[in-house]
């Protein structure tokens, strides 16, 4: 019997074999490289502004515990009776999503009506639409101060129709952008959730670039 032909394909096998385990080799590295690349090409829109304010358990809630994280923030308020539960939806299905792919991110709903959203009522809304705290914070504060962050340092709309009766929370309007927030503090997007399909899926492949480059 002739065997050349079998000798012959023996080494071809073994350049597959190995150009194979060299590709698998190289994959984290690429991916490595892919993410960071990413990460680096997101807009730089400033830093996370400084603010004073409480959380759901009434416990004092500044930026400064949001450092070394990646954060995504978004703006509503509970007697909201239009946007806001789609918006609370979309931020638990971003939450769900990001832990199924092991994505470390910590996620802030800023109250837009502070004099009626206390903390004790942001506890009742996160227990009536089962939201998981555990990294999921709501906040609330002085008026002033929630202007102050949400208008001039996140850039988001916020505020009241003129001539409307402070009673009158369906004159309150905010911003529907979810903000994107690196681990140095920085604003690097703006996602359109709610008539966007792909603004999610956009988010949290962003999320996973900044959270990677800031391992």
């Amino acid at each position: 019997m002739n065997t050349r032909p079998r000798r012959r394909l023996l080494p071809v096998l073994a350049i597959g074999a190995s150009l194979s385990l060299l590709v698998v080799g190289a994959w984290p590295w690429l991916q490595s490289r892919t993410l960071a690349a990413k990460a680096r090409s997101l807009p730089d829109f400033g830093p996370l502004p400084h603010f004073e304010l409480r959380d759901q358990e009434a416990r004092a809630f500044t930026q400064a515990q949001l450092e070394r994280r990646v954060v995504v923030a978004d703006f509503f308020f509970t007697r909201c009776p239009t946007v806001c539960p789609l918006l609370t939806e979309r931020m638990a299905r971003l939450q769900r999503r990001a832990r199924e792919q092991d994505v470390p991110v910590h996620f802030v709903s800023f109250s837009v009506d502070p004099r009626y959203d206390t903390p004790e009522r942001l506890a009742a809304y996160a227990r009536d639409h089962a939201l998981d705290t555990a990294n999921w914070s709501l906040v609330t504060g002085p008026l002033e101060q929630v202007e102050t962050t949400v208008l001039k340092g996140f850039r988001v709309m916020m505020g009241r129709a003129e001539e409307a009766d402070e009673d009158d929370f369906l004159s309150l309007f905010h911003g529907e952008h979810f903000v994107l927030v690196d681990a140095a503090g920085r604003l690097r997007g703006y996602y359109r959730v709610t008539e966007d399909p792909q603004g999610l899926e956009q988010l949290l492949e962003d999320a996973s670039a900044l959270a990677h480059a800031a391992r």
